[in-house]
């Protein structure tokens, strides 16, 4: 009886909680060439887009009897989603463990830190250059150590997918008007599955386009070191394959850091890195595709904040190590896929 008495509280605790939460911001950038919009996802209440899957995710676990007040929640992130889980399990009461790695950001492990009685930190290197099988590997160990633990899973649970089809689709659809393009930021593809779905179901002419970076394999590219977090995958999500996707945009993380920049002093945005890639996408995208005489409706997905890469993305030093880094240089390709 107290068990259930338990549960039943989680479950009210989160009802309130969503009903607490407002939409995202919509606001229109000048532009020379098309009529552009970006949906400040990181006006969530732990500064991104992730915000949407973790509670989604957290509430359908709850709703299922998979989260217990006595549970611990494991997950792997590079820093955005482990925000949002150590936000929304505090809120509840839930414990979180985060596994992340040297790429998180120094701002958003210290947040963690604050947030979570324990936090993992793998150092090593995985077999494409980056760290997310090292992170998957460490998770699975913590499953099996801990007592009652549940993984969210991020890369191939459904309710990620469907949050964004819920919430972030529909309230663009109703904020933005008929979208000749959507431009989306890619990582774990939950994003971009919910979103594409839904905004093709309401306007089926509209151009799909997914951002991704520089030595990601999720598209296909070779893998390589990468060092902004948010955008990428050393492995390709099941979530991915969900996706509807007209055309890939592959953005250098130099590329990324000009857009940051061009946020910044164009329209005042203090844009995180994914968010750079994704406006770098749009602008290199017509760029080479001029628009004719019909100013196309271009969405774009500001997915996180830039105060966690202040002495990262924003610090002279370490762009200047970065591009001294740089094998190939800055700039944009695109991928037709079929």
């Amino acid at each position: 009886m107290l068990h259930r008495r338990a549960d039943q509280l989680l479950i009210e605790r989160t009802k309130q909680i969503r009903r607490g939460l407002t939409g995202t911001p919509l606001i229109p950038l000048a532009d020379e060439r098309c009529d552009i919009v970006a949906k400040l996802e990181f006006c969530n209440p732990a500064g991104s887009t992730k915000d949407r899957s973790a509670l989604w995710i957290l509430e359908q676990a709850i709703r299922r009897g998979e989260i217990a007040p006595d549970t611990t929640v494991v997950e792997s992130s590079s820093g955005n989603f482990a925000l949002a889980l150590a936000f929304y399990c505090r809120m509840l009461g839930i414990s979180f463990v985060p596994v992340i790695d040297p790429n998180c950001n120094e701002a958003t492990e210290a947040q963690l830190r604050l947030l979570c009685g324990r936090v993992e930190k793998v150092s090593l290197r995985d077999t494409a250059g980056s760290y997310l099988k090292t992170r998957l590997s460490r998770v699975q160990e913590l499953l099996v150590e801990l007592d009652s633990a549940y993984w969210p899973n991020q890369y191939a649970n459904p309710d990620a997918r469907d949050a964004h089809y819920r919430f972030t689709a529909g309230e663009l659809i109703e904020q933005a008007g008929p979208l000749d393009y959507l431009f989306v930021g890619v990582g774990t593809g939950g994003t971009i599955a919910g979103l594409s779905h839904r905004i093709k179901e309401t306007y089926p002419g509209c151009v799909v386009v997914a951002v991704d970076t520089e030595g990601s394999v999720i598209f296909g590219g070779p893998p390589k070191k990468r060092r902004i977090p948010g955008i990428g995958s050393s492995i390709v999500p099941p979530l991915c394959g969900q996706a509807l996707i007209d055309q890939v945009e592959i953005v250098s993380e130099a590329r990324a850091v000009e857009a940051c920049d061009a946020l910044v002093a164009t329209y005042g945005l203090y844009a995180g890195g994914s968010t750079g890639s994704t406006y770098a996408a749009v602008q290199d995208y017509f760029a080479r595709h001029r628009p004719g005489a019909h100013r196309p409706r271009v969405a774009f997905i500001a997915a996180d904040r830039g105060h966690a890469y202040a002495r990262t993305v924003y610090d002279p030093a370490w762009v200047q190590q970065l591009r001294a880094d740089a094998v190939e240089p800055a700039g944009v390709e695109a991928l037709a896929v079929n």
